[in-house]
Order: structure tokens, then sequence, then C-alpha cells
């Protein structure tokens, strides 16, 4: 739309003059498309709107508990459509689809019509796609591929398109599997991001590679290559103030001469400033401004007034050219130009904001969410699976609200445990939320399978099968029940993956004389193991707080037995009540070890490991089939958080995102610690009482050749006001020249070389910090 000019004449007869007043209504030039010669500044109108963080989702959706944050997710989509309908040159991307959905299901289909005309015509983008914006460190591969899938799904179906940009602004550190399974291997054309080491950016900045060819995997070498970009700054508007929020302080653009701070030719000369200051460190003469940041266009019409200003004046002063743009378009328009860009291999791990700021704080924080997220990931895929076999139902128990869940808790404000306490809460309840509806569901697909094998059916079923996810706290009510009476217990074993497994699963149960029979009636051998005093403590705290009182009888031991299970799908076993003696008893043999001469040798099969009593934990480990002899100690200590005060000129504390270490503490035993150990059929076990707080028990498997280790640590004391960061420590002899490797979202494996970045030489600030990765 062009300039339009009116003038109104108006006759005033004062003292024979006459006067003539000129008013000015303007619809800005916005149609400017890119110049070949200039610098084009691609303008992307975005809101990133986090899926809970200082609030829960439900509460950033509908604008609540304002006094913590004033966001209103409802009020960016209500004020965003009429706003673009008022110009058919400006556009928007959405990423959020947690948020765009509840939106979407609250519209009338008028409205829904003319958003899906907004999409169609390229107006209204849909980038990245997922429910949310997932962290990139702590995340499952494949909770990353169902939470994005989740959102494709809903897009495709409800406007027939597809993302084709990856954008993941804000996470705290960007991973290789990330940019080669996100962005490659779903047909992703472009990936950008915000977060990249200040070092590493100062570099590329430098070298005009802040875009760049990532090469995510050597696996699959060029095929998982995508184009990628980091912003110069972070994912908001450059410098020079041009935040366009109603209260955002920076200056409009006043272009009505016949009001006060007329200021046309100072915008206009900030905005070329800014523009020429980031084409100077870009290749080609394209750039991409992020004109938005967290929970912006409220009233969307503020921003789209100023931009439509902006590529307006900017336009007419033609020092460099402005349009509405979209990561598509840019990704597009840099292509066009053939220019050859640097490689990127590796990942973008450590994220360090500054000299003090490495955020690998969160690689840890609140680990009982992120041990929830990851078991709840396990259960969804079994479900899923169950669900298909007994085919889906819409009215009755299915897993959507657990795929919803599971989806928003991947968040990188989630999963990553930086969020606060009730928005951590929210996720936990989503997602027992979600189980329990997706419990249901498994029991009665488990029950119909188990029917139809033994040719009975399953159309009236009245078996009922109950499950245990409170075992971690030795807690499982469906088998702590009496056998003596004559009663039997089955167990019903599910495999989800897609290969025979033999895994040892284990139960509390009151009866220490039990045997177990599986499907064909054959004993299979067993072993009583005595449940620890550790355990008991930790099951009655957390069951008089599930149950709200405590349970009347509390199980003595865990049941350990070997099952064999087919590929997706499952093993029956029966255990019974039976008197074994001498050489035919389950129960283990339990030895304690006090003396500091003393050593113990645990293991039943090629791997062995010979534990010393006068430490805190050293062993030998011994393996015969591969000849593998090494001396093995393990310590505790932990690190004293920085607390923001001192000497130091960085006042940055040590918090949830940020790991700071002021100082490692070793943490020593407050007595010589005994040695107890189980030995039966199954598996060995070493237990240890390091401290008050710290128990661990290392267990090996008859027939394997790993060691598994569970440790309980906590309540971490703090009633000296210190924040610790428990760390455990093993050395061993082995000549590693400070190399070690770390997985990528538990899929690739990368190399790590202490206090070296493969893309710059590092600044060693933080040698404890900066050397910690996601695994």
């Amino acid at each position: 739309m062009m300039k339009v000019l009116m003038v109104v004449l108006l006759l005033l007869l004062l003292g024979g003059s006459l006067f003539v007043v000129e008013a000015k209504y303007m619809v800005y030039n916005t149609s400017q498309g890119i110049v070949k010669d200039k610098i084009n500044v691609h303008l992307v109108a975005h809101t990133h709107d986090d899926v809970g963080w200082l609030k829960t989702v439900d509460q950033y959706y509908v604008g609540s508990n304002n006094s913590i944050q004033g966001a209103c997710v409802q009020n960016v989509l209500d004020s965003l459509i009429p706003a673009l309908l008022a110009d058919k040159n400006r556009k928007f991307i959405y990423v959020e689809q947690a948020f765009f959905q509840r939106w979407w299901r609250d519209q009338s289909e008028t409205m829904q019509h003319v958003v899906k005309q907004l999409v169609s015509s390229g107006q209204l983008e849909f980038i990245n796609g997922g429910m949310c914006m997932h962290d990139e460190a702590v995340t499952h591969y494949i909770d990353m591929i169902d939470q994005t899938t989740l959102g494709h799904r809903f897009i495709k179906k409800d406007f027939g398109v597809t993302p084709r940009v990856g954008w993941q602004i804000d996470p705290f550190g960007h991973s290789a599997v990330q940019a080669y399974l996100l962005g490659a291997e779903i047909g992703f054309d472009s990936l950008f991001f915000g977060r990249i080491d200040y070092q590493d950016r100062a570099k590329r900045k430098n070298e005009k590679s802040l875009e760049v060819v990532w090469q995510a995997s050597k696996s699959f070498g060029s095929s998982a290559q995508i184009f990628a970009g980091a912003f110069p700054e972070n994912y908001e508007p450059p410098p020079g103030d041009f935040y366009f929020e109603v209260n955002d302080p920076s200056p409009v653009v006043q272009d009505d001469i016949n009001l006060f701070d007329y200021n046309v030719q100072e915008r206009v000369d900030a905005f070329v400033a800014a523009a020429v200051s980031q084409a100077n460190i870009t290749r080609t003469n394209h750039i991409m401004w992020t004109m938005g940041t967290d929970f912006k266009y409220q009233y969307a019409h503020s921003w789209f007034r100023q931009m439509d200003k902006l590529i307006h004046y900017v336009n007419m002063d033609g020092r460099v050219n402005a349009l509405y743009s979209t990561p598509s378009i840019y990704t597009d328009a840099k292509h066009a130009t053939n220019e050859h860009w640097p490689l990127k291999t590796g990942d973008f791990f450590p994220y360090a904001d500054r000299a003090n700021g490495y955020w690998t704080g969160y690689f840890a924080s609140r680990p009982a969410l992120k041990r929830y997220v990851r078991m709840m990931s396990g259960y969804y895929l079994a479900a899923r699976q169950l669900e298909f076999y007994n085919g889906r139902s819409n009215t009755g128990p299915n897993t959507d609200s657990l795929a919803d869940s599971l989806a928003i808790a991947q968040h990188h404000d989630a999963v990553t445990g930086t969020e606060k306490q009730h928005v951590a809460n929210d996720y936990a309840k989503r997602l027992s939320i979600g189980y329990t509806e997706a419990e249901k569901l498994v029991a009665s697909s488990l029950a119909c399978l188990v029917e139809s094998a033994s040719h009975t059916g399953c159309q009236r079923s009245t078996t009922k099968f109950q499950q245990c996810p409170l075992l971690n706290i030795s807690y499982c009510p469906a088998s702590e029940v009496d056998l003596s009476q004559g009663r039997n217990l089955i167990v019903v074993v599910y495999n989800a993956l897609g290969w025979a497994r033999d895994d040892v699963i284990q139960f509390p149960v009151f009866n220490e004389n039990v045997i177990v029979h599986d499907s064909e009636k054959r004993e299979i051998v067993s072993q009583i193991i005595p449940i620890a005093d550790a355990f008991v403590g930790l099951r009655n705290s957390h069951v008089n707080a599930y149950l709200g009182r405590s349970p009347v009888e509390k199980p003595k031991y865990w049941l350990a037995f070997t099952v064999s299970v087919p590929p997706f799908g499952f093993s029956t076993y029966s255990i019974s009540s039976a008197k074994r003696a001498g050489a035919h008893s389950s129960k283990s043999s339990v030895y304690t070890f006090r003396s500091e001469k003393s050593a113990v040798e645990v293991g039943q099969g090629n791997l062995k490991l010979t534990f010393s009593a006068d430490k805190i934990k050293h062993a030998n480990y011994v393996n015969s089939r591969s000849s593998v002899k090494e001396s093995v100690e393990q310590t505790f200590s932990f690190y004293a958080g920085y607390n923001g005060t001192g000497n130091d000129k960085d006042p940055q504390n040590s918090g949830a995102y940020i790991f700071r270490p002021n100082g490692t503490f070793p943490i020593n035993p407050e007595s010589q610690v005994p040695l107890t150990v189980m030995r039966g059929p199954v598996l060995d076990e070493v237990h240890q009482q390091v401290s008050q707080w710290i128990y661990q028990i290392t267990r090996l498997y008859k027939g394997r050749e790993h060691v598994e280790v569970e440790f309980i640590v906590g309540p971490i004391p703090i009633e000296d006001g210190i924040g610790k960061e428990v760390a455990t420590q093993i050395t061993t002899t082995m000549e590693t020249n400070k190399t070690f490797y770390t997985d990528s979202n538990g899929r690739d494996f990368i190399k790590r070389i202490r206090d070296y970045r493969t893309d710059w030489d590092l600044e060693v600030n933080q040698p404890f910090a900066g050397n910690y990765y996601p695994v």
C-alpha cells in the first residue's frame, strides 16, 4: 500500500489573514522485498513464550499470577490476528504449540478460517513446531522426537503444512543430536539458536562464522549437515532501542511534524547503524533481526505500528533495505547467494555467557524431577504399544494426557530444573495425572493380551493388574501380600524393546520362603535380599506422605529373579510360598566386614571386584575374559556454592542454572565404614553407609560384565548456610591424557578434552564448572 496524503483546507477569517492547516494520515509502504545490492534487514516478528518457568503453563496462558510476571499468551494470540489482518505485508512466527493449541480450541469456526488463511498466505508461520522449545542437554532423543511429533501432527492435520526451520533460541547450549536428528533427519532447511559460549561468539563474530554448515554426526557424515546460525547477541532486537511493547522504554518513531519530539531521522540513523554493525560480522548482504523476546506482542499493534514506520522511512532513506520476513524467507535468501559456509562439528556445550557464568548447574538441578520424566518416558513407550495392540479408545483410558505432560516436561525450564518450585510441582502433577490414565490402559491391555494368549478372549476381562511406580522407595502394595495361606502372586513382565531380554527384576515381599515358577511351571532361580535400613527410612517418610499415614506393615525383603521376555512381548511368573533350607535356600548370605585388613571378593562370572574395608571405596576390578585388571578408588566430596559476596568483582552466585563453586571439600566417613556384603544365586551386593546422608550399593549380576551402582544422597545438610553440589570421583591408573567421552541425548558419543575447546583457544576461568558436560 502506497502513501496516501489527505489535505484539509480550513479557511479562517482572522483579521483578513488566510491560514492553511495541513493534517496527515499515513498508511506506510511495507511491501518492500529483497534488494540485491543493499544490506537486507529481515525483521522477524516473534514472541518467546516459555511453557512454564516463573509461572505454570496455565498461568502463563491465561495471564494469572501477574505479581510474579506480567505475561499472558492468550493476549498475544488475540491481538496478533487483527494486527496481521491490518496489513498483508506483516509477518509473524509462532513456536510453542502447547499454547497455540489451547488458544485454537477456544476459537470460533470463523476465526479458525481466518487463521488458516494467514498461515496459507505465509503471514503467520509455524517455526520449530514442537509442543515446547525443548532443552538439549538433559533430554533423551526419544523425548525430543515425541514432543516435536506431537506438535507437527497437529499442524499438519489442521493446517496442511510442515515447519521448515528449527528455532531453539533459548536452550542453554545446543546438542549435536538436536542438529542431526531434528534438523537433517526431519527435513528442516535450517536451525537457529541464541545461546553459545561468550568466547566462541566473540571469535565467530570476528571471523564471520556465526552462520555455519553444521555436520552434527560423524556416523552419518554429510547427510547429517544443516545450515545453522547463532544470533549476534541473543534472541532480542539489536542494540539501539528497538523494543516496542506498550511499556517498553525504547523511543517510538514520532513522525508527526506537528507534535513535539519528531525523530524520524534519528530513528533511521540508529536503524542503519545497527544494520551496518551486524552486516560487518555476517556473510552475504542478508541479516536477521529477532524483533521480540519473552512474552512480547501482548498488544501486537504497538510493535507493528513501529516496524511499519521503520520499514517505510528506512527504505525512503535508501542506505539499507528493511522488510518483514521469516526464518524460512531468510534461509532461502542465504541459499540463493551461493556463499560458502564454515563447517561446524561437535556441539555447543558447555555454555557460558561470561567468565564466571557457566550454565552447567542445571545438569543436576531437581534430580527427582529429571528421574520422574525419564521413567515416565519409558512407561509412555510401553503404554503406546499396548494401546495399539488393544485398539485405541477415544472415550476410555488412553495415552493422550501422558503424551501432553511429557511433551511439556521437555521444555528448557522444566526437566532442566530451572523453574520455580510451584512450577516444578505443576509439571510433576501433570505427569502423575497422565500416568494414572495410562496405567488403566496398560492394565486392561495386558489383561487382554494375557487372556488372549490363554485362548479365553478378553471381551469381559476380570483380570485386574496392579503396577508399582514407587519401587524406588521399596513400596509395592501389589506384591506386599501374605503368601503363607496358599495364595499365589502372578507377575506379568512386559518388554517394550525390539529384542529379547534376559533381565533381573525385584520388588518387596513379606515372605522370605517363596518360590518362583514361569508359565511352563518350571522353577526359576530367585534370591531374597534384606531391605537395607536406609531404604526403610526412605520408604517410611515417603509412603507416609503418599498415603497420609504410615503403612500397617513393612516388607523386610526384596525378591529378585531373572526373567526372559520376548521382543514387544510379555512373560508370566508365579510366586508362591515354599519352605526351603540349606543349599536350596534362596535367602542371601550376609556378611559385615569392619577390620581395616579385611578384603572381600564379589562377582559370579568373568567380572570380579575385590573391596578393601580400609577406605570409603577401594576395589580391584578384574575381567578374566578381557584380561582387564584395574585398581579403582571412589571418593565423595562437595563443591561449596559461591553466594555472590566477597572480594570478587563478579557477584554471580551458584544456583539452579549456574555452577560456580567456591572450593571443594571431601566428605570423609564419620567412622570406620563397614562393608555389608550380600551374596546369592542371582546377584551380589556390597552396601556402604558412607555418611549419615550418603548410602551406596554396588551390584553385580551373575554372568554380567558390568557393575551397577545405586546410591541415596540426602537430605543434604544446609544448616551451615552453604549450598552444596555433591560429587563422586572415580580414580584409576588409566592414562587418559585428559580425554573422555560423553553421550549426546543418549544417541551419539562426543569426544571431550579437559580445559580444551575444538573451535577456539579456551581461556580457563572456571576449571571445574567449565569441564562438566551433560550425560
